[in-house]
Parts: C-alpha cells; sequence; structure tokens
C-alpha cells in the first residue's frame, strides 16, 4: 500500500516508523528524504532566523522556491497515497495533512504518544493505534 507519513522534524519515531512500515512491505513516503538524494524541506533552507518571522515575513516565504517544491513533493505524495499514517508527537503541518486525508477519503491511522494532549478530531480518523503492530493491522497487512 502506498502510505504518507505525516509527523514532524522533531519527532524521533518518525524514521523507525518509516522503516518498519517499508519492511511490511509498504511504498512509503518519507518527507525528510521525499527522492533518492534529496533532504526535505526545512524553513531553515530560507532563513537561520525563521523561528522569528513576522506574519507578513511568513506569508511571503511561503512563494520562495524552496518552499513551494518542498509543498509539491509532499502535496503529490499526498494525493497520490493510498493511506496516511500521523505518528505523534507532531505539530500543525502534520494535523492539516491528516485532515486533508480525511476529507480525501483516504485511509487515516494515527499512532498515538504517551504525554499528548487530547485533540478530539483524531476521532474522524480510522483508527487510533497504541503500537506499530496495531498499524500495520490498520494498513491491512499481518505483522512479520
Amino acid at each position: 500500500m502506498n502510505v504518507y507519513v505525516a509527523s514532524s522534524w522533531r519527532c524521533s519515531r518518525q524514521p523507525q516508523v518509516v522503516q518498519v512500515l517499508r519492511g511490511a512491505g509498504h511504498e512509503v513516503y518519507d518527507f525528510k528524504n521525499p527522492k533518492a538524494g534529496e533532504h526535505g524541506f526545512g524553513w531553515s533552507q530560507i532563513d537561520s532566523n525563521w523561528q522569528r518571522w513576522t506574519a507578513a515575513e511568513q506569508v511571503r516565504a511561503y512563494d520562495h522556491p524552496s518552499a513551494v517544491r518542498g509543498l509539491k513533493f509532499d502535496f503529490d505524495a499526498m494525493k497520490a497515497c493510498e493511506a496516511l499514517v500521523m505518528v505523534q508527537p507532531c505539530g500543525r503541518s502534520a494535523a492539516l495533512e491528516l485532515g486533508w486525508a480525511i476529507g480525501a477519503g483516504k485511509k487515516t491511522i494515527v499512532l498515538m504518544d504517551e504525554g499528548q494532549e487530547p485533540e478530539l478530531m483524531l476521532r474522524l480518523a480510522d483508527h487510533l493505534c497504541l503500537t506499530i503492530e496495531e498499524v500495520i493491522r490498520a494498513l491491512g497487512y499481518k505483522v512479520r
């Protein structure tokens, strides 16, 4: 199954989830490495001081060629996927990706994590999982 993994650059579990899902036979999009030899988009590619941008600077940054390219990679992969797996802890972009996937009728799965604030809208996902094994079962494959 073609799977999009939505998470955060700061999520230490994301690389392991990508690896395990690939090991289970899935085609998995990794936003950190969207194509062979390509490193994923990060705001620091535009400006090392990105965390202090004003709202106007943020709006301008969305049109920067690196941001446009990064969005294209990610959104093309979202449109092509059959399932989206949100890996907590994650941020606002992953929440937007999950919401889009729910609205697009994709299979949606959330891999929960301890210590996360409850979010009522997560209940819209098809599956709320506590382990990677549950995620694999929700995708319709047996755990190896």
